[in-house]
């Protein structure tokens, strides 16, 4: 035996956990890395690509980073701050089982929560297929011909609704009638919504308060509020007669047993499918959908998933009518919707295919019984109940008892809701067990058991549903936990997400989600915390909360944050609000213009649509630059009416723009506010603050650069940080302080995931978020110096570097060859790789966005596979390729290429196997190019028959 002589136990240096969790490359690697663009040092790197002038002056620093140990253990003395009772409060919030199939498998596998929006349907068939399955379900249940792919909650939902109805309706009337039996948080958000297009909202009893010529829509609630199931048809059919529409806001479950929205005759139905296994968090995330007549689809918000054929003529899936998208239309918009709630639209689909029809109907049973059992425990104590008929939810009267019964019922471990002065409700749902009634009875006064009461039915009996529903084979597969397992693998398998390249997608940041950083969402004491209980049961939560927004506005440089948009978009919009409620209470509420450059995000103009704002565009430089001198000019001649701009940064073409101060100060000498898109704060975290360049407001986007995953195309996040001016003007809700402008159903959002992103900082410090933002603009600048003479970098700054993103331009090879952005996208799916950013700022480009997770290996890999296809280009453009049937033109090749007869002029090895692919671990597309055009023509968004199913069949 040998032994080593140079070994020394004190050359040990403890493994940097807080960096290479999510910072990729080695500093041996950056070293080398660094050599290739030019520089000594990263920081000699950094001083050359973020301006001087907007450089921070002091470290971001809050406190050394943790270890994952000591973050988990911070967590989870937060976490045991939580109360977690036995909540039947109710108001579109539930308690539900999460299989733990679903919840194993889905909501805690990689494979599906680090997914990005499937805008490359090739690679995103499984997550299409269970969104189609979603479609179906809603469908289904609404008795509606189409379903999208979800909106962000019920609430949002609702609102989206209204201005649907506004769009679609042949009536005039500039009012919108509002059930007062919607759920408070309902309610506010819709008259939030309203109130800057100058629609008014009518709320009211819909039986004697609602006059049809008056208004363009209606939305009623379905079961109500406070309990009660009514018969809306001949509502729905007088609102007809006036050209209005009609809207349900129906719980799925209630579904199984009435009357579908469709059979009364509904236009469109919306609700939430958060009782469908997903958890109520606090909050959300939660999955909220929209059924539409057929006649008004091409109007329906959100994302669709229709069923397309490949170049073969297989079945294909794919996203529809994507023309409809805010990206495409901008101020003409129909809504600024980017994301959907994908991860928990998929669970709530696989919740459905688990429990198949007979199921779901039997868990509906079971949850009316345990209402009417319930309610006559109550009646037997002398208490009156609202009202005859109900499905899960009563309304008590309990007069000058109430608060003593309230408070009764938490002694005892359950919440229940406070109704006005003198009345109580009470939701229950599929996991309140017989010990939680008793308990319920005893806060009243009684002490029964539930073996006493024998159940029954208290459902109208003419609103008993008597259509079928989720009759498609998929949801009478043999649920089996084998099968679920399989069928949930096999989806997955035909998907490319995170967990098996990178995703270097400009402007989307999908960087690396840890895995300590996700194991808290499903901790009960987060997970099953009803958003409305009472304050002192969500300390935990509270002071998470309030700990994460002082770390944001350390990183930030604003003075108050509001937590409750729950997505980018949201994020936007309530910005914009919030300068417009400044303005108004400056007295100045004829300020409506808004600046915005030609090249910014879609979702900006259509936010400020939303907001009630004229957008005045600006031009951009041939550099990408904002045009200051056209913007200086738009600034003056709108001085009087001017709110806002609305800019991104570094810009939308992935450039630190040195006029960015001037812009801020030429915004402000004419009165207006500068809202700063945070979409690209990976580029600035740690060196540069938007609150100290100029702005006044930005959102976040969590999603990206805090590190909570995509999920498919969403959950997200968007919190707004403000300057201290607009901090009184943030967004209200209903359920906190009362005030006005509720932008979401929950107060908080989507809190459920936010343990995600303080996980982030807290394990990071500040040192460690400084590093990542630098070598996340090293990585960026690696790329493009490897890339360098192969395609050109179509914006720089004067100094030839890129932020955190760089746009590749590949128009000369459309007219050198004929391969067009698309023909790379799919070819890099053959080297294993989702395609960067397509045609977006600039058409015919990519734009490239590596993020600091991904090593020096992986861009090395895509770099090798980018400079190969420039080289099958080249093949073109000198003639030894044919210009129609190449690999470029043909990508992506799958399994079905490799059998069967080879009449292309070039081998199945380059076909299957080009560079960046790995040859034993190689992702194969499930299906060959998707035909657009053909998807769009023949557009069919419910499961069609599928012989695939037949083996799993019952």
């Amino acid at each position: 035996m040998t032994t080593s002589t140079e070994f020394h136990f004190t050359d040990y240096q403890p493994y940097d956990f807080a960096n290479r969790r999510h910072i990729g490359p080695s500093p041996a690697e950056m070293e080398a890395m660094l050599k290739v663009i030019g520089y000594p040092s990263l920081d000699a790197m950094i001083n050359d690509t973020v301006p001087a002038s907007i450089r921070q002056q002091v470290p971001l620093a809050f406190g050394e980073p943790m270890t994952e140990r000591e973050a988990l253990d911070k967590l989870r003395e937060t976490a045991n701050k939580n109360k977690v009772l036995v909540s039947l409060i109710g108001q579109g919030y539930y308690g539900t089982i999460t299989p733990p199939v679903i919840q194993r498998n889905i909501l805690e596998n990689p494979a599906w929560y680090t997914a990005y929006t499937p805008y490359q349907p090739e690679i995103s068939q499984g997550r299409l297929e269970a969104l189609l399955n979603f479609q179906t379900m809603i469908t289904d249940l609404t008795g509606l011909d189409v379903a999208n792919a979800s909106l962000l909650d019920e609430a949002t939902a609702a609102a989206e609704a209204m201005a649907l109805c506004q769009r679609s309706a042949k009536s005039k009337a500039n009012a919108f009638f509002v059930d007062s039996e919607c759920h408070p948080q309902v309610i506010a958000l819709i008259e939030t919504r309203a109130e800057p297009l100058g629609w008014k909202v009518i709320v009211g009893n819909p039986f004697t308060d609602l006059d049809p010529v008056d208004v363009f829509g209606a939305l009623f609630q379905y079961p109500g509020t406070h309990g009660a199931i009514r018969d809306f048809t001949g509502l729905i059919a007088r609102l007809h007669q006036t050209g209005a529409l009609a809207a349900i806001s129906a719980d799925p479950l209630a579904l199984t047993l009435l009357k579908s929205p469709g059979d009364m005759g509904a236009d469109i139905a919306i609700g939430s499918t958060q009782r469908f296994g997903v958890p109520v968090g606090y909050g959300g995330p939660h999955a909220a959908y929209m059924a539409v007549k057929d006649a008004i689809k091409r109007s329906m918000p959100g994302r669709l998933v229709g069923v397309s054929v490949d170049s073969r003529g297989n079945r294909a899936y794919r996203l529809s009518l994507q023309t409809r998208e805010q990206h495409i239309r901008r101020e003409k918009a129909t809504s600024n919707i980017c994301t959907a709630q994908v991860l928990l639209a998929v669970m709530a689909s696989m919740y459905a295919v688990f429990h198949g029809p007979k199921g779901l109907k039997a868990i509906a049973q079971q949850v009316h019984q345990k209402a009417v059992l319930t309610a006559k425990g109550l009646e037997k104590l002398g208490y009156t109940i609202e009202s005859e008929t109900f499905f899960d939810t009563i309304t008590v009267e309990a007069g000058h008892m109430q608060g003593l019964i309230l408070r009764a019922a938490v002694a005892e471990g359950v919440n229940l809701r406070k109704v006005g002065q003198t009345k109580i409700g009470i939701s229950l749902d599929e996991r309140t067990r017989p010990a939680a009634v008793e308990a319920v009875w005893r806060a009243f006064g009684g002490a029964f058991e539930v073996a006493e009461f024998e159940p029954e039915y208290r459902l109208p009996t003419e609103l008993l549903r008597t259509s079928e529903y989720l009759t498609h084979p998929i949801f009478h597969m043999n649920r089996a936990e084998s099968e679920m397992t399989r069928y949930i693998r096999r989806l997955s398998d035909r998907d490319l997400a995170l967990d098996r390249s990178m995703i270097p997608l400009g402007s989307c940041t999908m960087k690396l989600n840890a895995t300590a950083e996700m194991l808290p969402i499903t901790w009960p004491e987060f997970s099953d915390i009803h958003p409305f209980v009472p304050v002192d049961q969500a300390a935990g939560y509270r002071e998470m909360i309030v700990d994460l927004t002082e770390k944001l506005c350390t990183i930030t440089g604003y003075d108050a944050f509001s937590m409750q948009p729950n997505s980018g978009a949201q994020g936007e919009y309530a910005g914009l609000l919030t300068i417009r409620n400044y303005h108004i209470a400056r007295g100045e509420g004829h300020r409506t213009v808004c600046l915005i450059p030609t090249s910014a995000h879609g979702t900006n103009p259509a936010s400020a649509q939303m907001a009630g704002m004229k957008v005045v565009p600006v031009k951009a430089l041939d550099n990408g630059d904002i045009d200051v001198a056209d913007f200086r000019a738009k600034a003056e001649q709108h001085a009087a009416d001017l709110s806002c701009c609305m800019i991104t940064y570094p810009s939308t073409h992935g450039v630190f723009e040195e006029t960015v101060r001037e812009i801020c100060e030429i915004t402000h000498a004419h009165g207006g506010q500068v809202y700063l898109d945070g979409a690209n704060m990976n580029a600035m975290v740690g060196l540069a603050r938007p609150g100290d360049i100029g702005s006044d407001v930005s959102h976040l986007n969590l999603h990206k650069t805090f590190c909570i995953p995509h999920g498919g195309g969403g959950p997200g996040m968007g919190p707004i940080g403000v300057k201290a001016h607009l901090a009184p003007h943030l967004p209200g809700h209903p359920a906190t302080d009362g005030k006005p402008g509720a932008v979401s159903a929950a107060p908080f959002g989507s809190p459920s995931i936010l343990p995600i992103s303080w996980s982030y900082v807290l394990m990071m410090g500040g040192e460690g978020l400084t590093q990542a933002t630098k070598v996340a603009i090293l990585n960026a600048n690696y790329i493009a110096a490897r890339l360098k003479g192969a395609y050109d970098v179509l914006y720089k700054s004067k100094t030839g570097r890129v932020a955190h993103e760089c746009i590749l331009d590949t128009r000369p090879l459309a007219e050198s060859a004929h391969v067009t952005v698309d023909d790379i996208a799919k070819r890099l799916v053959d080297c294993g790789f989702h395609a960067p950013t397509m045609s977006w700022p600039v058409a015919g480009t990519l734009m490239i966005e590596p993020t600091e997770s991904e090593t020096k290996a992986e861009l090395d890999r895509f770099c090798d596979a980018m400079l190969a296809i420039r080289e099958e280009a080249r093949d073109i453009e000198e003639g030894r390729a044919d210009k129609d049937n190449n690999p470029l033109k043909n990508a992506p090749h799958t399994v079905e290429d490799l059998v069967g007869e080879w009449d292309r002029p070039y081998s199945r090895e380059q076909a299957c196997f080009p560079p960046g692919a790995f040859r034993i671990d190689k992702y194969w597309s499930p299906v060959n190019r998707i035909d657009n055009v053909y998807g769009d023509r023949n557009l069919v968004c419910t499961c069609p028959p599928v012989d695939a199913y037949g083996e799993a069949a019952e």
